[in-house]
Order: C-alpha cells, then structure tokens, then sequence
C-alpha cells in the first residue's frame, strides 16, 4: 500500500482546486433543463456552496437520497506559540499530526437530513439530524433549520451528549450570507460530578471575493452554562469546484462537534488545517 504524508496530500488538494473538476450541475442533463423552483433542493445556492462555514452548520439543505462527503483536519502545530522558523521546519503544523474528522450526511426525506461523524478525538461518534424548515425566497426573509445530535466517545460506547440547536440565515444579495446558530449542549464538562451545560449562539458569515472563491469567519461565544477557555473562532478561504468545496482554515480549536464547539477554544492558541467536502447529486 502507498503512503502519502500529509503534506503530499495538502499539495494533491490544491493541484485538484487549482485545475478543476466538471461542475455537479453540470453532470445531471436532467437538472439543467428542468427550471429551479424556491423550494428545489437541488438547484445551486451561489451563496451557500458548503452545509458548513468552517465547523458551524448552515442552512444548504441536501436533496432527498442524496450524499455529502465532508473531511475536516486539524494539525495540531500552534502557530502562535512557536517561532517562524521552528513551523517552517515542521512545514507550518504538518509534520505534528492533526485531529481528523469523516462525516456524511444523506438525504432522508425532502428537507430532512441525517447525518454521522467520528472524530479520532476520544473516537468520538456523532449522529444528528437537520430539518430545513424553510428557505430565503422572495415571500421569507431567512432560512430556518432545526438541528438534533447526541454524541458518544469510545465509538459512541460512554459519554453521550444530546444536542439542540437551529440556523439561522440571510442571504445579503450575491455578496454575502450570514448566520445565527443558537445551540444548547448537555454534559459538557465529562466526568465532574455535576452535570454541565452550555448554551452557545454561534454566529458566522461568507463573503463572496470572486464567483467561486469565498472568505469565511465563525465565533461561537458562550451565553451561559460550562464556558472554559476561550469562545471557538476560525475564518477560512474557500473554493467551490463544481461539487466540490475546499477550505483552508484557521481556528483556535480542533473542535467540530456540537459539544466540543460548546467547551470553546485554546487560549493563544492558532491550527492550521482543511476542509474537503463533495456533493453526491
């Protein structure tokens, strides 16, 4: 078997952006002659190209049987805590190993999504679940998604955290799309011998640079509860090929699940990582 390092695969990601791929819509004759209603699923969302910001989720609903393939990874270099020498020598976080996520998500029904995540954090194992209630149209101002999940670590044997929380969207012209993502999550201080909670309101946006290019920024500030640490922020620089969207990202957190974003990010912390994600419709 060949092994790639990690920076081998970084260089193959952004070959693969740099050259393209045919776009999804473009795939489907069947889509590209039948007109996109409001409510189609289907149809493409210049503004909202991804079902995430960098680790926050949006409200891009997934058409019925269809997939999402989404990789997130974290190296695990401080860039604010070394020299510029010494994370040139590591090749900026590379070579120190990295928090990887695997998510995928299918469509169950019209405007109801499951989805399943593990992360090699603790092993940990998420299911949730996301309802788009409605979309920005003409007649409604925002979109609406509701969201549920119950995480476990050791492969979802021991620690299961429910979640609930709901998105919030606005679409500002083709310039730009914000977001509000209220989240309450339960046990979010395992093993104490009170239960914690943490209610958190994350808020996010995208801005359009280019047709395809995108700036992304997201901070999930603590309302109440458990709240170590700092509040999780990252910003991103995004690239939509066709069905495919690629993210360079910058957090102060590895976090990605709904009760890790709840217990915040490192204080003077910066990682280096990617997002990778591919539209199966």
């Amino acid at each position: 078997m060949i092994r790639r390092s990690p920076a081998t695969l970084l260089a193959f990601f952004l070959s693969f952006i740099a050259h393209g791929v045919t776009p999804a819509h473009a795939q489907s004759p069947t889509a590209a002659t039948q007109p996109a209603g409001e409510d189609d699923d289907e149809k493409l969302r210049p503004m909202e190209p991804d079902f995430t910001l960098v680790n926050l989720p949006t409200t891009l609903p997934l058409p019925a049987h269809a997939g999402n393939f989404h990789l997130t990874h974290r190296f695990n270099e401080n860039l604010r805590r070394d020299s510029f020498s010494t994370q040139a020598s590591n090749l900026f976080g590379l070579d120190e190993g990295a928090t990887i996520q695997l998510e995928y998500r299918f469509g169950v029904l019209k405007h109801l999504e499951a989805i399943v995540s593990r992360t090699n954090v603790d092993r940990d194992i998420q299911f949730s679940a996301k309802y788009d209630a409605f979309h920005q149209s003409a007649s409604t101002p925002i979109g609406f998604s509701a969201i549920a999940g119950v995480e476990g670590g050791n492969n979802f044997r021991t620690r299961r955290a429910p979640a609930l929380g709901a998105v919030v969207s606005r679409t500002l012209a083709s310039v730009a799309a914000v977001y509000a993502t209220p989240i309450w999550a339960h046990d979010t201080l395992p093993g104490a011998a009170v239960t914690q909670h943490t209610f958190y309101v994350g808020i996010g946006t995208r801005v359009r640079v280019v047709p395809t290019v995108f700036v992304v920024a997201e901070m999930s500030p603590r309302v109440s509860g458990y709240t170590p640490g700092d509040a999780e922020y990252a910003f991103a620089f995004e690239k939509r090929v066709g069905a495919h969207v690629f993210s360079l990202t910058f957090a102060n957190s590895s976090a990605t699940t709904y009760g890790q974003l709840a217990r915040g990010g490192n204080p003077g912390a910066l990682y280096l990582g990617f997002n990778l994600a591919r539209k199966f419709f």
